[in-house]
């Protein structure tokens, strides 16, 4: 064959060099196995720069380079490559039996099949030390680069953190600085911390890249495992002291800043502590009773004094007196409108929809308190107030304690009970809640709404219409039929009217005026001379007046009866008012009962009822369930109500007491009541002649029946039954006492008509004076006055 003569050949051509090229081979494979051992039992990589570049180093040294040169040389020799390359290992024959003779031809091929076995286990082995020896080179050589990356992240880190230590220690502590300046540490303290990312970002980093030398099995060393955990050390305390310092800056500023409530703590004293919920809403700790509560102590003896109040017969009163007392112990009686609307605008609480946290009342409230104390040069114990108003702020408006209001809400509140013109307090309440000088129905239910939760608080709603507004607002809407929004003038049309949901804002409006007031009369109850505070005087009887105790709280003297109608007056009366006063008093001396009972006369203006199918329970007539005034010297039906007496209150008049406002109040009477006095006084007359005659007739029949006996004794032997004659005597005595009866009557209403008409002819005497001095004014250009004579016989006014 062609294969063997080719490899008899080449094996006689290398026969000489036979033995060494096996030996050789066998070397190669001693060696590479050895060298495959020695790669397995290495150390593993170092976990430093110095350790891997020694490792590469002793790996890859020049005697091993040359070495693994000049065996790859002897393994690609070309009498190697000659000698395997024909034949590859699948075409060697099989060897033959050992009994078998071995012939040259057979030897040779034995040769060739031993050479080929030890070079392709040579070649295996080469492949797969050679590629273990370059996995493993690339694996330094990542390995150091990561390392060399770990080592200047380290070295720069160090830095940077060294640094943000040393102006972590340059802090003052938060006790040592100015509570102005607190806002101002907060920023920087954020800058601070914001400049730090890059530092954060770099030990992100850092530990990002030990992770992956982990995973590759690759362990740093102690000393960059030790450096590694230093530096996260520092980095989690340098963030700790940035943390722990923006906390205390912040709570600083939330306590003492200008927002906080740190100030508010001394409005309460021991053993009382004020506590903040975590929506910033206070409540109350009494360390003594070891109870919680949400009023403050002094809010909680507030409702405790309202609580005596009660006794007061009518709503409306015993709902102004008491926010009477509520805005004393506020000092909300010394704030006037204009400072609200300062301060209302300072703190950019226009937009009434918005919502108000704690916080931002707290604000309000303390501005309005420090204007108060500035423009008034009073001492204002501003912690107290801010917190009292507060805590009734939130009683009214936030009862649940949500620690949110509307700016409507706390404007209504504020502006109710501020010292102010009750006009004024209607033009800025419709302001708050118009629209380009219009309100609808929507904006004006609101305002009611948020109106009607102040005597809500008080436990009086139910008299004022109840929480339902929409009666008030179609009552409201009437002054401007078929319009959709109305106006500001026919919102204070309306106001001017005292609707029955808002009656108790003029009614406070008029307790504060009354407080100061002194009236020169004596009262007829309890007989206080002079009278303070509400005056009271009755339209149907003369000279009777009644201080305001009385009235209210329903003390009566015994025997004695009040009749009404009764005027209210909150200011010292004039004289043209007592003119007045007396003129009505006349005229109400000659109406009835049913009169009044048929045109009552109402103070207020009531609402529809809550229910559109039936008419509502006035205030009259929830008083008249509640409590009735004075019914043990009224019938039933003189039983009249509230919205019958206190209703026709005087309004302050300036310069009645002068000449002019003299002579317009006589001009005024003459000729209004001039007319009516005629015709009541030929009324009178005439009435007058008609009962004389009705007496001289009755008087006849009086005479003519005592005569009867007589006549009757005189007829005795006549024709008729004793039975017929005793009938008619009875009848007779009858009759006679009935005559007698109604001639008692007759003659006790003579005797009331002779002291009215003596009443009348000293009155028009008076009249006709007072008419006289008005001529000498006007005729001199002066006023003369004259004197009172003794025994005048007229009445005091």
């Amino acid at each position: 064959d062609n294969l063997c003569i080719i490899i008899g050949s080449q094996l006689k051509a290398f026969s000489d060099n036979s033995g060494k090229l096996q030996l050789s081979l066998q070397e190669i494979i001693e060696w590479l196995t050895a060298k495959d051992e020695e790669l397995s039992e290495q150390l593993p990589i170092g976990g430093d720069v110095g350790a891997v570049q020694h490792q590469r180093d002793l790996a890859f040294s020049p005697q091993h380079v040359l070495f693994i040169t000049s065996q790859s040389t002897l393994l690609c020799s070309p009498c190697v490559s000659n000698l395997f390359c024909p034949f590859p290992f699948s075409f060697i024959p099989l060897p033959l039996p050992p009994s078998a003779e071995v012939s040259p031809r057979r030897r040779i091929l034995n040769v060739s099949r031993s050479v080929w076995k030890q070079a392709n286990v040579a070649s295996d082995l080469w492949e797969k030390l050679t590629a273990r020896c370059v996995d493993r080179h690339r694996h330094m050589e990542r390995t150091l680069e990561r390392l060399l990356q770990i080592q200047a992240a380290m070295e720069e880190l160090a830095v940077a953190l060294e640094q943000a230590e040393g102006v972590r220690d340059a802090w003052e502590p938060v006790g040592d600085l100015f509570i102005d300046s607190l806002q101002d540490h907060i920023d920087a303290t954020k800058l601070f911390k914001e400049e730090l990312t890059q530092v954060k970002e770099g030990m992100k980093h850092i530990n990002d890249l030990a992770h992956q030398l982990a995973i590759s099995d690759v362990h740093l060393s102690m000393e960059n495992a030790r450096a590694l955990e230093h530096l996260n050390s520092r980095w989690k305390v340098l963030q700790g002291s940035i943390e722990e310092r923006l906390k205390q800056l912040q709570d600083a500023h939330r306590d003492f800043g200008p927002g906080s409530q740190h100030f508010l703590s001394s409005s309460v004293q021991i053993p009382w502590e004020r506590a903040i919920s975590p929506n910033k809403v206070p409540y109350y700790i009494n360390h003594q009773a070891q109870t919680t509560c949400w009023d403050h102590p002094k809010m909680t003896e507030l409702y405790q004094a309202l609580a005596d109040l009660n006794n007061i017969k009518f709503s409306a009163y015993r709902t102004a007196m008491k926010l009477r007392r509520v805005q004393k112990a506020l000092r909300l009686d010394l704030v006037a409108l204009s400072s609200l609307v300062e301060v209302f605008r300072e703190q950019e609480l226009q937009q009434g929809e918005h919502v108000m946290d704690v916080v931002e009342m707290i604000h309000g409230l303390t501005a309005l308190y420090e204007r108060l104390e500035e423009e008034r040069s009073i001492l204002v114990n501003i912690p107290l107030c801010v917190d009292m108003c507060l805590n009734w702020l939130l009683n009214v408006y936030d009862s649940a304690r949500n620690g949110k209001m509307r700016v409507l809400s706390f404007k209504m509140g504020l502006v109710s009970l501020c010292n102010a013109d009750v006009q004024e307090k209607y033009k800025c309440e419709s302001d708050a809640r118009s629209c380009g000088g219009l309100t609808d129905q929507r904006h004006l239910s609101l305002l009611l709404h948020e109106a009607i939760q102040i005597p809500r608080q008080l436990g009086e709603v139910a008299a004022f219409g109840g929480s339902n507004v929409e009666p008030s607002v179609r009552s409201c809407f009437r002054v401007a039929p078929g319009k959709p929004a109305i106006e500001v003038s026919h919102f204070l049309e309306w106001m001017s009217l005292e609707p029955q949901s808002m009656v108790w804002l003029p009614v406070l409006h008029r307790v504060t005026a009354a407080e100061s007031t002194k009236h020169q009369a004596k009262c007829y109850v309890c007989k206080q001379c002079p009278i303070k505070g509400f005056r009271y005087r009755s339209l149907k009887q003369f000279n009777v007046d009644i201080c305001q105790t009385c009235f209210l709280t329903g003390r009566t003297t015994k025997g004695k009866k009040l009749h009404y109608p009764i005027m209210e007056y909150y200011t010292p009366t004039t004289s043209g008012e007592k003119m007045r006063d007396f003129a009505k008093t006349l005229k109400n001396k000659f109406r009835s009962k049913q009169y009044f009972t048929k045109h009552p006369q109402r103070g207020y203006l009531p609402v529809q009822s809550v229910l559109e199918a039936e008419s509502s329970e006035t205030l009259a007539e929830m008083e008249s369930q509640n409590c009735s005034f004075f019914t043990d010297s009224l019938s039933p039906d003189e039983s009249l109500d509230e919205d019958q007496y206190l209703l026709r209150h005087s309004s302050p008049a300036l310069d009645h007491d002068s000449p002019c406002g003299q002579h317009m109040l006589l001009a005024h009477l003459e000729h209004q009541d001039k007319e009516q006095l005629q015709c009541t006084l030929a009324r009178l007359e005439n009435e007058n002649r008609v009962l004389q005659g009705e007496y001289r007739r009755l008087k006849w029949k009086h005479e003519e029946a005592a005569s009867v006996p007589m006549l009757t004794e005189a007829g005795e032997g006549g024709p008729g039954s004793p039975t017929a004659e005793g009938q008619q005597d009875e009848e007779l005595l009858a009759e006679a006492r009935v005559l007698r009866q109604h001639k008692t009557r007759l003659e006790t209403r003579m005797q009331i008509l002779e002291d009215h008409n003596k009443q009348l002819e000293s009155q028009l005497r008076r009249l006709r004076e007072l008419l006289l001095q008005v001529h000498l004014f006007e005729r001199h250009g002066g006023w003369v006055p004259q004197k009172k004579k003794k025994n005048d016989g007229d009445l005091q006014l």
